[in-house]
């Protein structure tokens, strides 16, 4: 049982020693690798990093094994050490995330992308939040991840709709107008017209301000049952497969984002030209006559009337 504990403890280069199997394997390890990350599911831990350390083995099959031919002192014939750095890099930047467990499976996937990689041991702990070091460490094997399938990109229209187009009696004709251009729709909102609570705490009126928005998202959601209010990206790519009108509830993808809109999170239309920008939409037009809007833009009527949408 001893041995058991301090094995529980250990680095995982002795984790992955001690559960090798018949099948001779080298191992490669990064050690120690701190980072200052934005990371955790309580309120306290947002707005501000903390560090966290990564320790990572990568078992992979020996170059000289499976079809693989001999090193050579070439570079290009092993896995690097930058595979695991970057792919720690790429899934910090990818968006804030709640619980190291995420991060650990995202970074065990990306690492078991590569050709040579077999298993991987993943260990990632949180520096600061008490005396000593709180984490996760995880075992994935290349089998247990399923092959990566490229799909298409889906390409949506991206509408801001103001509250003239948002409140009008006819709004399911306008909608009737905006299906016909045969792209997956994303419909954005700005924020409710009612008076809104002010705190003095800016992360308070950063909820505040963005759950305005979202109110207004409700309202539309109400005036016609195609409209679905989503929140997030798993949600929006489902929509846009599947033909759903979407209105973005935009709370989770702009507090979750590594580079937020660094824009007032009062101004809908600054915000819709964001997020057009982060779902690479096909098109972005405003419907109804917003304020301060740069882009392409039609009237309520206009569009009702048959004009050609101007994107």
């Amino acid at each position: 049982m001893s041995s058991d504990i301090r094995l529980a403890f250990a680095h995982p280069s002795e984790r992955a020693q001690a559960t090798s199997g018949p099948e001779l394997r080298d191992r490669i390890s990064l050690r120690d690798h701190i980072r200052e990350v934005d990371i955790g599911a309580f309120q306290s831990e947002r707005g501000q990093t903390q560090r966290i350390c990564f320790n990572v083995v990568v078992e992979v099959h020996p170059s000289t094994s499976d079809g693989f031919s001999a090193l050579d002192d070439d570079v290009d014939k092993i896995l690097s050490y930058d595979t695991i750095t970057e792919a720690i890099d790429r899934e910090l930047s990818e968006e804030r995330l709640n619980l190291l467990e995420t991060l650990a499976e995202r970074v065990a996937e990306a690492i078991l992308g590569e050709r040579m990689a077999a298993r991987v041991f993943v260990r990632i702990e949180k520096l600061d939040r008490g005396p000593g070091a709180l984490g996760v460490e995880i075992v994935r094997d290349k089998a247990q991840i399923a092959p990566t399938v490229v799909e298409d990109v889906v390409q949506p229209l991206v509408i801001y709709m103001d509250d003239t187009a948002i409140s009008r009696s006819d709004v399911s004709d306008l909608l009737d107008r905006l299906e016909a251009a045969k792209a997956p729709l994303i419909l954005c909102v700005g924020p409710s017209p009612l008076d809104l609570p002010q705190a003095a705490h800016p992360a308070a009126q950063r909820r505040i301000d963005l759950l305005a928005l979202e109110q207004n998202a409700w309202v539309l959601a109400g005036r016609d049952k195609r409209c679905v209010v989503v929140a997030t990206r798993t949600e929006l790519d489902w929509a846009m497969k599947n033909g759903q009108i979407s209105v973005w509830a935009p709370s989770k993808i702009v507090l979750d984002a590594t580079e937020g809109p660094e824009v007032s999170h009062m101004d809908g239309p600054a915000l819709a030209h964001w997020f057009a920008g982060l779902f690479h939409a096909k098109a972005l037009l405003a419907v109804g006559s917003p304020a301060d809007w740069a882009g392409p833009q039609v009237t309520a009527d206009d569009l009702l009337a048959g004009s050609a949408l101007p994107v």
